[in-house]
């Protein structure tokens, strides 16, 4: 499995750059993706590094490109994607690059405010249009106001003949028109006059390119000021007023007028909006290429930004981490980078000591990467720790199969994700925006797998959408039990005996003994139509469900040793690791072995004589012997065995609990005796390694006795209080855990009887309804129910248990498998990569 089982073996390195060829150096790591680059002025502000003006200069390009996307999405011109990655252009193309953007930026500016000019323009004139069309209509109505009956709501003051009104003509949006017309009759108290009608054409707003309705208003009043109240409420409501003629002749010329300033200004709009898409398709073609280059440029500046600075040497000094077996093409990239710079000192990598943690990498594809995800969502692994993902590419979809288990939905599951990747370079070439459906895409290789391992589930069930398939032919054979008609017509339920020879497609089925399971794989068809199905299937799913979390728990201690042995800690191997494993054996272990023996020594000639595992467990830890010897024991001194493995197990707690800190305590002692001798009456500490000495605790030389020890280099003081704490709840954790755990398993078996029977509702309720129709109206029932049913299917049964399946599985895994052996309190290894940084997964 190689990194994949244990991460890369990593190493701490130094790297001397000349400044002309540290920018080409960076920018070939960036380009293999191999190391990641330590900052080496973690007190120094961002501001006040070296490069803080070459990186502003490449934001304020990308801003630039920005703009320029923008206006592309806006006029919906697709980007060209050739798929080519350029490499990182030497600083001296950013001069040309910047000025290139700033024409493209100035010069599309420049359009957009003009063209915002002429559409405003031309909005204007055509506003003027409409209320030149519209208000023909309102003037004919006021030519015979003198004919109308009196309205109250002018009061006397309207009732004078021959008036002469002032009025006031504009457009406004659809929906300011009702309180426009509340606070004109309120601020001017009724004694105004408005007409509204409605514009059939939608406007474009030239500032934010929406679609708006606009209305054409005109207004009726007497007096200056009426008419000063009316042109600040139109000014307030953001509604546009234009100059109206009185006369109908004057009218008909300025319409006349406006249409063909109307017709000039669309063929203007038209010009220009043709340069603006010329211009903007020259972008297109080379936009992903410029972002690109400048990302890049920017990346590579920030990472110089962690280096120090060498001015005597005029050499840049780095600090990487990298894979070890990757040394060799780092090297290379070096050399590669110092040639392309034109430089004639060479870059000097040399490997470091280091008592740091080193990070975490694992490799990984496509195939993997998706389970890594799950592994590295809890936590990421120590150094060097074992990687659980290897293991949960199998075990993960498989207990996710055990809760799921049925073959048409397995089938629906494994086709989506086939469908997925399958299609998997179009969706790689345009990553989706749905981050749900993002998600599902990322892990389609671990949804492939689930729908696989629920296909083979639901066959050992026997269940397809919760009905079964006779595969082989049921081995039940009523006609063998000599029921007659009569019982067979006045019996709801009969109960067939196991006894019985089967018939297997017709054939009897013999057997030596007379007994045993004559299905030959699976789950014999005709329980779907027992009456105890249930409770038959639930002791075998419920039974199932514990040894297979016996296995798995055991097979995290079983990498727990191999984490032990790697890391040589033997202390936590002989005073941890064999204590709890012989605890968990002693317990659920146990019970394991008795659930295999029942199987195997009980059937149906006997089994009504069978003992109960749960009131011998009781038994168990109660030290209590059995009442009924034949009801209650399994093997002749059961309680005498069962007694000595409580003991057993009782005695590994205080080994797990006591025996690591008194051995770490001595240790400490011995330590403390070997390092230090006496002079003149005074406790010093002794270097091995050279002739000198070194005082200890200068505040107790005139108490040797009390002098403590102070060695040169300085390490973590051993506290007994600390390391007996830390082994208590450890001890407890895992002595609560080994019954939580295996209790928690459990739900392997509850998850899938209700998904069994909530499919079983399914069925019954809906597809049922429509078959048990018949002729032409069941077939059309049919055909309808079956889509409803459909639907019910993939959204309750697909997604929200498929996600609470997933969601339980994801448990099992972080908590009851990966705690017997993974720490996960590591770091990521996030190498310097153009690659990375271009799709946007880390930032720069």
């Amino acid at each position: 499995m190689g990194s994949l089982f244990r991460s890369e073996e990593m190493c701490l390195a130094q790297l001397y750059l000349q400044s002309e060829a540290a920018f080409a150096c960076v920018s070939e790591l960036g380009e293999l993706g191999l190391a990641q680059f330590r900052d080496l002025n973690p007190n120094v502000n961002a501001f006040q590094r070296k490069f803080v003006n070459e990186v502003r200069r490449c934001d304020e390009m990308e801003r630039k490109l920005r703009f320029l996307e923008r206006e592309l999405k806006k006029d919906k011109i697709p980007i060209l994607d050739t798929g080519d990655d350029p490499v990182a252009p030497p600083p001296r193309e950013m001069i040309g690059l910047e000025a290139k953007f700033e024409k493209l930026e100035n010069e599309m500016k420049e359009v957009n405010t003009n063209q915002e000019a002429l559409k405003r323009n031309f909005l204007e004139l055509t506003e003027l249009k409409h209320i030149l069309r519209k208000t023909q209509s309102f003037f004919e109505e006021m030519e015979n106001y003198d004919s109308y009956e009196e309205d109250a709501s002018f009061g006397e003051a309207h009732q004078t003949v021959g008036l002469k009104l002032g009025f006031v003509a504009g457009v406004i949006l659809r929906e300011k028109v009702p309180a426009f017309e509340r606070v004109l009759w309120r601020a001017c108290r009724g004694n105004v006059f408005l007409r509204h009608a409605e514009i059939e054409t939608t406007f474009e707003d030239p500032h934010t390119g929406d679609t708006v309705n606009k209305c054409v208003f005109i207004i009726f009043f007497q007096g200056d000021q009426l008419k000063t109240r009316v042109k600040k409420i139109c000014e307030g409501f953001h509604a546009s007023v234009y100059p109206c003629p009185e006369s109908p002749q004057e009218r008909k010329s300025t319409l006349d007028v406006v249409s063909v300033r109307i017709e000039d200004m669309q063929a203007v709009l038209n010009q220009t909006e043709d340069h603006r898409k010329i211009v903007l398709s020259q972008v297109a073609l080379d936009i992903r290429v410029w972002f690109i280059k400048v990302r890049k440029i920017k990346a590579i500046y920030h990472t110089l930004n962690l280096f120090n600075v060498n001015i005597a040497e005029k050499c840049l000094i780095a600090e990487c981490w990298c894979p070890v077996v990757e040394i060799d093409r780092i090297q290379f990239a070096l050399r590669k980078g110092t040639e392309l710079s034109g430089s004639s000192v060479p870059s000097i990598m040399q490997r470091m000591n280091t008592k740091e943690a080193p990070p975490t990498y694992n490799r990984t594809d496509k195939f993997t990467q998706g389970f890594q995800a799950i592994i590295d969502a809890f936590g990421i692994a120590n150094y060097r720790e074992v990687n659980p993902a290897p293991f949960t590419i199998i075990t993960f979809p498989f207990l996710f199969a055990v809760m799921f288990g049925d073959i048409g939905h397995g089938i629906l599951m494994f086709l989506f994700a086939l469908y997925l990747v399958l299609s998997e370079k179009k969706y790689l070439a345009k990553r989706p925006e749905n981050e749900i459906f993002e998600m599902m895409f990322d892990g389609r290789y671990l949804i492939l797998l689930m729908g696989i391992f629920s296909m083979y589930t639901g066959f050992l069930y026997n269940e397809c959408f919760s009905r079964s398939i006779n595969v082989f032919g049921s081995a039940w054979n009523v006609n063998a039990m000599n029921y007659t008609n009569t019982t067979l017509q006045a019996s709801g339920t009969l109960t067939l005996n196991p006894n019985v020879y089967g018939v297997f497609r017709g054939t009897p089925i013999m057997y030596p003994n007379g007994t045993g399971d004559p299905y030959p794989y699976g789950i014999d068809p005709i329980w779907q139509s027992a009456g105890n199905k249930i409770s038959v299937q639930n002791s075998y799913k419920m039974k199932n469900a514990v040894i297979m979390g016996l296995l798995q728990m055991i097979f995290g201690l079983v990498l727990a040793f191999y984490n032990h042995r790697y890391n040589k800690d033997y202390l936590a191997l002989f005073c941890e690791w064999i204590p709890q494993l012989i605890f968990l054996l002693c317990l659920i272990g146990y019970l394991c072995v008795l659930i295999f023996y029942k199987w195997a020594v009980w059937n149906v000639s006997n089994s009504n004589s069978a003992p109960s595992l749960l009131i011998g467990l009781i038994n168990m830890f109660m030290f209590t012997k059995p009442t009924w010897a034949k009801k209650t024991q399994l093997y002749s001194n059961q309680n005498e065995v069962q007694i000595t493995i409580v003991i057993i197990a009782i005695l590994c707690v205080p080994w797990m609990l006591l025996t690591k800190p008194i051995i770490l305590y001595l240790r400490n002692k011995a330590k403390m005796k070997q390092g230090t001798t006496r002079y003149a009456g005074v406790r010093v500490a002794v270097d091995e390694t050279s002739d000198d000495v070194a005082i200890l605790d200068h505040d107790h030389l005139d108490d040797p006795e009390t002098a403590s020890i102070t060695p040169k280099d300085e390490e973590e003081k051993f506290d007994m209080s600390e390391v007996l704490i830390y082994q208590v709840i450890h001890t407890i954790e895992y002595c609560l855990s080994c019954i939580s755990h295996t209790a928690s398993y459990l739900r392997l078996w509850a998850l899938s009887l209700a998904h069994s029977e909530l499919s079983e509702v399914l069925w019954t309720m809906v597809m049922h309804s429509g078959l048990s129709v018949k002729g032409i109206l069941g077939a059309f029932m049919s055909f309808l129910i079956f889509w409803g049913f459909a639907g019910l299917t993939v959204g309750i049964l697909l997604v929200m248990e498929g996600l609470s399946a997933f969601l339980h599985a994801l448990r099992l895994h972080w908590v009851e498998f990966q705690s017997k052996f993974y720490k996960g309190e590591g770091y990521l290894f996030t190498p310097f990569s153009f690659s990375l940084i271009v799709e946007g997964r880390v930032d720069e």
